[in-house]
Formats: structure tokens, C-alpha cells, sequence
């Protein structure tokens, strides 16, 4: 990939306050991540678009704005660029169209116009070739979030006695359901049925999509292709949502987000997205958490550095 091309970012924190699904830790993740871009890989502020529920903000991260924000970058993109999405905030698992028996991933923007798994495929299938699509979604069920990406770093069943200080980043699908129910005002046990009549258009592609000729239209992941996924835990997984204390510096953060920032402060030269995954996961057991980061993506994209970052000039005298 060629370096020094546009770096475009799309960060997006819901806390959902003052609801019953309240989480305190996601937008303290973009923000600090949102300062790491700038700083070490080069981002410029005004290439980041930034969403969050909290009071005030000018784009709030509903599922149509969150799309769009992502279709923007994606249209900007030429070969060489690097995208990313970081999303922090609750996810959930759903029955998969037609096969009730097995489950597909979403996220749960504050609207609860769900995001889903084919979603986050169609956006990779936009993308023009030679530049890069990085998603880091510190959410419940977020391994598998790109529909028929690779899996690099899968499920692993190691466990260190656990840390219950914490909420966890997922919405049962039954709470789902039941809340837009609330706003669709029919009555079904489809999900889907419940998305289109709520948003309409802007319900996910999942739902919209019947025919099987137009599901074809999305394509596969047969082939490597650019997209690159970093979740915060494995599909049957909840991600924790770690509550302010003294080593946080009095903040609450995602507990994947906060690996990672962690592990970036450690290592200031380049780390692999294998790299980065594998000692996130490993900061993870030993402080308790019950949560597998994994990584999806294609088997070069694996060793390659994460967000392509910059050389940095070398500070050591000749």
C-alpha cells in the first residue's frame, strides 16, 4: 500500500444515558483514541468525523447518521488511504434471515436502528482497491462484525477468575425486540419487519435485501480484500465496560479500548494488527476480564502494521 495518502477517521461513542441500558465508559474510548490519530498516525482533525450521544453533540450516532458518516469516507477513499471506524457502545445478536437457529452480529446505534454484519460487508465492497478499512468495535458480539471476513485470532477458551466489576456492552435480543416493538407499533416476532417499518429505507440491507439474487449483490469474502476487524471479544461474548478507578485516572473506558491504549503506550514503533490483538487479549486475561479479542481480516493484511503508521524520523544520533 501506498504511504502518505488521506487518513480518514469515523469515531462513535454511545453512552445512552439516562436509560436503562446506560453505559459510561465509550465515549471516553474515541476521545482518547481520537488523540492517539492525531498524534501517532498522522490523522488529521478535520479528516476525523466524531459522533456521540452525549448533550449537545452536532451528529448524533443514530444508525442512518453512523452510515453515512461511513459511505462518506468510503466515497472520499482512493488507493493508498487508510479508513478507520472505532465504535464503543452496546452490541447484540440476531436471528439470521431465514435460519432462525443461528445468529448474526449488530451493533446497537442509540436509535436502535441496528447495524449489521452485512452492513459493515457492503461498505468493504465499496472500498477502492489499494486503500484500507480498520474497524475496532469495542462492543457485545462483535466477533464476525464484517460478514465473511477471515478469521485471523479466533475463540479461545482461556480464563483467569473474573473481573464482575463491570457492565457489559450487550442489549439481549429480547430487549431488542421489545423496544422496537415500542416504536414500530406492530406486532410480529420479526425483527426485521420491526426495523423497516420503524426506519424505513434506513433500516439495514439485512432486512431489506428478500430477494436472493439481490443478497447475491453483496458479494463474498472469498478472496482477500481490504477489510480488517478488530472486536472486542468473540461472537458469544460480552465486552466489559470497566468502571472508573486510580489506574483509569478516574475515567470509565471500554475494557478492549483501554487494552489497546494501553498497548500502544508501550510500544512506540510500529505493531502488527496481529500484534495489537494478541497482547490486547493477553492485558485482558491476566487483569480478568472473560472476553477474546479476535481479528478478522486477510492473511497479508494480518502482519501488516496497524493504521499503516508513519515512520518516524529517528531520533538516535548517527
Amino acid at each position: 500500500m501506498e504511504k502518505g495518502k488521506k487518513r480518514l477517521a469515523t469515531l462513535v461513542g454511545c453512552n445512552y444515558a439516562n436509560t436503562r441500558n446506560e453505559l459510561y465508559g465509550c465515549i471516553n474510548d474515541v476521545l482518547a483514541m481520537r488523540e492517539v490519530l492525531i498524534s501517532r498516525f498522522g490523522f488529521e482533525p478535520t479528516n476525523i468525523q466524531f459522533l456521540t450521544d452525549q448533550p449537545g453533540s452536532p451528529v448524533v450516532p443514530t444508525g442512518a447518521n453512523i452510515l453515512q458518516a461511513l459511505n462518506k469516507m468510503i466515497d472520499q477513499a482512493e488507493d493508498g488511504d487508510v479508513l478507520y471506524f472505532h465504535y464503543s457502545g452496546h452490541g447484540t445478536r440476531i436471528p439470521k434471515p431465514g435460519h432462525a437457529s443461528l445468529k448474526d452480529e449488530a451493533i446497537v446505534p442509540c436509535d436502535f436502528n441496528l447495524i449489521t454484519d452485512v452492513d459493515f460487508r457492503k461498505l468493504v465492497n465499496r472500498l477502492p482497491k489499494g486503500a484500507s478499512f480498520t474497524i475496532l468495535s469495542d462492543s457485545c458480539h462483535s466477533g464476525g462484525l464484517i460478514d465473511k471476513e477471515k478469521e485471523q485470532i479466533g475463540p479461545s477458551a482461556a480464563k483467569k477468575p473474573s473481573n464482575n466489576d463491570h457492565k457489559t456492552r450487550a442489549i439481549p435480543y429480547e430487549s431488542v425486540l421489545q423496544h422496537l416493538s415500542s416504536i414500530s407499533g406492530i406486532e410480529s416476532t420479526d425483527i426485521g419487519s420491526h426495523l423497516c417499518q420503524a426506519f424505513g429505507e434506513e433500516a439495514s440491507s439485512k432486512f431489506r435485501l428478500q430477494a436472493p439474487h439481490e443478497h447475491n449483490l453483496l458479494g463474498s469474502a472469498v478472496h482477500p480484500d481490504a477489510g480488517i476487524l478488530l472486536s472486542g471479544c468473540q461472537a458469544n461474548e460480552t465486552s466489559a465496560d470497566m468502571s472508573a478507578s486510580t489506574e483509569t485516572e478516574g475515567k470509565a473506558f471500554g475494557a478492549f479500548s483501554y487494552a489497546v491504549q494501553l498497548v500502544l503506550k508501550a510500544h512506540s514503533s510500529a505493531l502488527s494488527y496481529r500484534d495489537i490483538v494478541t497482547q490486547a487479549r493477553k492485558n485482558l486475561f491476566e487483569q480478568g476480564f472473560e472476553q477474546h479479542p479476535c481479528l478478522y481480516c486477510s492473511d497479508e493484511n494480518a502482519n501488516q502494521p496497524f493504521l499503516w503508521q508513519p515512520e518516524q524520523p529517528s531520533k538516535e544520533k548517527a
